[in-house]
């Protein structure tokens, strides 16, 4: 079967609304990868990358970089060209709300990039940065508010072994296909990716679930045992929505 691109009619997308990137905003990553699974998606987490900030959320479309092993013929050593070098040029591209994902084979031997160029995504609007890699000037980048997972902190340069081929690709990243448009979410827990097809559904469901999954933990708490809770029962999930429907406040 041929690989999907971005290019292919059937990823072509809508436009993400307001409405559904601030649904993903409430939901963890664990309650988005449970409502992925009983679509039958499995393979959406990614492994390896970490936030750099505890306590930072990310919401984003996904924007990809890939990288291969560099080679002394090809590569250029340390000079960087901004008008050749793709890393480079993805980043000048990066538009309000995207998230930077970025392939690195989850070679974590070098920096993917450090604190300038993850700057510099910021200042474009980007949603944040992800990769299986590593980060250089880690704490730096850390030191900022702008959502940023990487595997490993490296201070050497990307350049010594990484060569970027392509922006905006399908790429692996974490051992999980990233197609250029998905949603791309992460939390303390990590990272997972919603196929932009499925977004709005997948944040209606997942939003869903934190509410009663919001109720259920307050019932175990308060010494409820698992059978009936969790999961819930047909009178513990009517417990819930007369809770709700009432206005009344979980806590």
């Amino acid at each position: 079967m041929p690989q999907p691109t971005a290019s292919d009619p059937a990823l072509a997308t809508s436009p993400v609304s307001a409405a559904t990137i601030n649904l993903l905003r409430t939901a963890g990553t664990a309650t988005i990868c449970s409502q992925l699974a009983k679509r039958g998606l499995h393979r959406t987490f990614l492994f390896g990358p970490r936030p750099l900030r505890p306590g930072e959320r990310m919401v984003g479309v996904a924007f990809t970089l890939r990288y291969v092993p560099f080679r002394e013929d090809i590569d250029p050593g340390l000079a960087y060209d901004n008008e050749q070098s793709l890393q480079r040029l993805a980043i000048e591209r990066i538009g309000p709300g995207e998230v930077l994902v970025i392939d690195a084979r989850g070679d974590i031997s070098a920096g993917t990039l450090g604190n300038i160029l993850a700057a510099r995504v910021r200042a474009r609007g980007g949603a944040g940065i992800v990769t299986d890699g590593a980060f250089r000037d880690a704490a730096q980048v850390a030191a900022e508010p702008f959502p940023t997972f990487c595997q490993a902190a490296n201070a050497r340069l990307s350049s010594s072994v990484h060569h970027p081929v392509e922006m905006q690709t399908v790429i692996g990243c974490g051992g999980v296909m990233v197609v250029p448009g998905d949603l791309v979410v992460g939390d303390d827990d990590g990272v997972v990716v919603i196929p932009r097809s499925i977004a709005a559904e997948i944040a209606e469901a997942a939003a869903a679930q934190e509410g009663l999954e919001d109720f259920l933990l307050t019932q175990i708490r308060a010494g409820a045992p698992l059978l009936g809770t969790y999961p819930p029962n047909a009178a513990m999930v009517a417990s819930y929505e007369r809770r709700t429907r009432d206005g009344d406040k979980i806590a």
